[in-house]
C-alpha cells in the first residue's frame, strides 16, 4: 500500500527516538491524538495487539503489523491500516525519523508533524539523554 511520507531529523541518537516511538507509555506525550495506550504484551513486536485510547476518549483495538528492531513499525486500528514509523541514523548524535499514512488519511500527515516536533523536543532535552544512558 502507498503511503504519504513526513520526516524530521533530529539531533539525537536513533535509539533514543527508537525508545520513545517503541514505549507506549510515552505515545501520549507525543502524539497528540493518544490518551492512553493499553499493551496486551510485554513489549512491541510483530502480532502484538492492543488498546489505544483517543483524545476524544475512543478506545481502539490494534495490531502491530510490522516489526523491524531499531528501525520501523507499523500498525493497523480498528483493522484498518495506520501509521508506520521509521528510525535511521544520520551518525552518532543524529537521525531521521518519519511518519507513513495511507493516502486515505493524507490530512492526518499534520498530525503527524506535530508528534515528530514533540519527540524533538522530548529527545533533545537533558532529561532524555540521561534516561538513555540509564537504560543502556
Amino acid at each position: 500500500m502507498k503511503k504519504l511520507w513526513t520526516h524530521r531529523e533530529i539531533d539525537a541518537p536513533a535509539e533514543v527516538l527508537w525508545r520513545l516511538l517503541t514505549d507506549p507509555q510515552e505515545w501520549s506525550d507525543w502524539g497528540p491524538s493518544v490518551r492512553g495506550v493499553d499493551l496486551h504484551a510485554e513489549k512491541l513486536e510483530r502480532g502484538v495487539t492492543g488498546t489505544v485510547t483517543t483524545i476524544v476518549g475512543l478506545e481502539l483495538g490494534f495490531e502491530v503489523t510490522e516489526y523491524v528492531d531499531g528501525v520501523s513499525w507499523a500498525w493497523k486500528v480498528s483493522g484498518v491500516p495506520a501509521t508506520h514509523h521509521t528510525v535511521e541514523p544520520l551518525g552518532a548524535n543524529r537521525c531521521r525519523v518519519g511518519f507513513g499514512v495511507p493516502w486515505a488519511v493524507a490530512p492526518y500527515l499534520a498530525v503527524c508533524g506535530v508528534a515528530l516536533r514533540r519527540l524533538d523536543t522530548m529527545a533533545t532535552t537533558p532529561q532524555a539523554a540521561t534516561t538513555e544512558q540509564v537504560a543502556g
